[in-house]
């Protein structure tokens, strides 16, 4: 990839609390998708992964294409009303409100996330329908903030989809990502769903494993890959929907996403609450 404009240049002066010399996730996924909204230290980091592991930019690509899928069969076809999207990052083409209220008028859709650069650009994710978009400004490991602030919005007395897209690789074990998971879906009703990507381990001295190394070197915030069990953990207790857990371009394919070349491996799936 070509490295693009500083984003300073772009979205202006850069807040106090946003530190641009260390790289951050939302930066660096940002970049590999393309966006403007990152600096040297992240595409540093990004470019180190691509050298690594190129199918990383297909990769990130192909979990946006599973994000709108997810999303169109959420609501068009479970006939959900309500998302918590948490590790919203950067706003991009096709954010879940937009993909949401195109298919269902009035869906609420909450977004979460702790990057301030995040929070910096956070009102053009708050261009949906007059009070059915809200964002917070909270850490995934302090569920019941996000919960508690959730409901400002939203209804947790009704189904709800909590949606963490690639986002749980950045709990490490040690903070108990399965607990998280646990306490959020303990906090929504039956009929609510879990949607999951991340990123897998492949053989000890994989690819991308390499890469995932190259890149801890360089960020704030490690990126713990877990294995096909392990992913798959998290939806103990759940219904796994067909056709389960599965790449990022076998859950329900379209013929009209865009993927070419090798993509680095992760896996997906959705699951509803009995």
């Amino acid at each position: 990839m070509t490295e693009g404009p500083d984003a300073a240049a772009v979205a202006g002066p850069v807040p106090v609390e946003i530190d641009v010399t260390v790289a951050h996730p939302a930066r660096v996924y940002d970049y590999w998708l393309g966006g403007k909204d990152n600096y040297a230290p992240d595409r540093e980091a990004a470019e180190a992964v691509i050298a690594a592991n190129p199918g990383i930019v297909p990769g990130v690509r192909s979990n946006r294409a599973f994000l709108i899928r997810a999303v169109r069969h959420l609501v068009g076809v479970a006939g959900v009303r309500q998302i918590l999207d948490i590790g919203t990052g950067l706003p991009s083409a096709n954010n879940v409100h937009e993909v949401a209220q195109a298919t269902a008028p009035g869906t609420r859709v909450v977004y979460v996330d702790n990057d301030p650069i995040v929070l910096v650009h956070a009102h053009a994710l708050l261009t949906g329908e007059p009070g059915t978009v809200a964002y917070i400004d909270a850490d995934l490991r302090h569920p019941k903030t996000i919960l508690r602030r959730a409901g400002e919005t939203l209804d947790l007395d009704r189904p709800v989809a909590v949606m963490l897209l690639m986002t749980l690789p950045f709990v490490p074990d040690t903070d108990d990502p399965y607990g998280i998971v646990r306490d959020l879906m303990d906090a929504v009703p039956s009929g609510s769903y879990l949607v999951i990507s991340h990123p897998a381990r492949d053989d000890d001295v994989g690819v991308a494993n390499q890469a995932t190394a190259r890149y801890n070197e360089k960020v704030a915030t490690p990126m713990t890959r877990r294995t096909f069990t392990q992913i798959g953990r998290f939806f103990a207790g759940l219904e796994l929907l067909d056709p389960g857990l599965v790449p990022l371009k076998d859950w329900h394919p379209d013929a009209s996403d865009p993927l070419v070349g090798d993509v680095s491996p992760a896996f997906c799936g959705m699951a509803r609450k009995p």
